[in-house]
Order: structure tokens, then sequence, then C-alpha cells
């Protein structure tokens, strides 16, 4: 039987994903004026196994200083901007959708990491944030000790 944590705003997450992905569909920023429509935002993946959490990201453009990664009270934030390389003043310009500006993501983590072995890479314009897991959350086998009679006062052991 597998256990699953509750999580009482999973509801409320799911809808932030869909306005995301509403705001970041390329009609919108058609149909709009680029200073109207808000900030973009960078798709990622996160995954768990027992021993970390590794969350990647795609950041094309975004140049390794202008991107800003943190971790405080079990939240990761992704923090960066894209910066336009030139304005372009012409009447043969007659459509733009790549995305420039600032963005912001935040992920509650599900688990207690260790803050001082987190690294980071960047390359080819993703980003690899790799969040090793304390101690204390990663899942462990108990070994029960004793002859098996309990009349000893038996205790579990790592």
């Amino acid at each position: 039987m597998h256990l699953a944590r509750w999580e009482p705003f999973r509801g409320f997450l799911s809808l932030q994903d869909g306005m995301n992905q509403i705001m970041n569909e390329p009609y919108v920023r058609v149909s709009a004026p680029l200073d109207t429509v808000g900030g973009w935002f960078p798709a990622v993946d996160i995954h768990e196994d027992a021993e970390r959490i590794v969350l990647r990201a795609e950041l094309p453009g975004v140049g390794r200083d202008d991107i800003d990664v943190s971790v405080e009270d079990g939240t990761l934030t992704l923090r960066g901007e894209k910066k336009q390389e030139k304005q372009v003043e012409s009447d043969g310009a007659f459509r733009q959708e790549r995305y420039y500006g600032s963005f912001s993501r935040s992920f509650v983590l599900p688990a207690a990491i260790n803050a001082d072995r987190i690294n980071a890479t960047y390359k080819d314009g993703i980003i690899e944030v790799v969040l090793p897991k304390a101690e204390e959350t990663k899942p462990r086998k108990i070994r029960i000790g004793g002859s098996g009679n309990g009349a000893q006062g038996d205790t579990a052991r790592n």
C-alpha cells in the first residue's frame, strides 16, 4: 500500500499551473502588448528519489549571471531575467513571439534538504539544481534484533 501526503492546496497549485500555461500561450502574447501581459515562466521539471530532489528548468537566452537560485524555509525559488538583445524599431518587423523580462518561480519542497550540499549547473540553456535530502528524511530499512520471543525488550535498529 502506498501512502500519500495529504496536500490541501493541491487544487490551487493545479489552478496556478493552468494559469501559468494560459499566460505562456503565444496567441496571448501576440494579441496584447508585451508590457500588459506580465512576465514569462520557464518550463520546469522536478523529480525526486530516495537521495535527492532534482529541478531542471529551460532558460534559453538567459545569462548565467542573470539567474538566482535560493532555498529558504522549505521553498526553492528560481528568479532571473531574459534581456532583449536590442529593440527592433523597423517597419519590417511584424511579429514578436520571443519572451523577455523577469521571471520568478517558487516551489515548496516535499522533504527537508541538506542546504550545504545544494549544487546548480547551467549548460545549453538548461539549469539543473540538485538538492540532496537531509539524513532524517531519507527512507531507512529497520533491522529487527533479538531472539524473536520479545521477552527481553527487543529494539529496532538501523
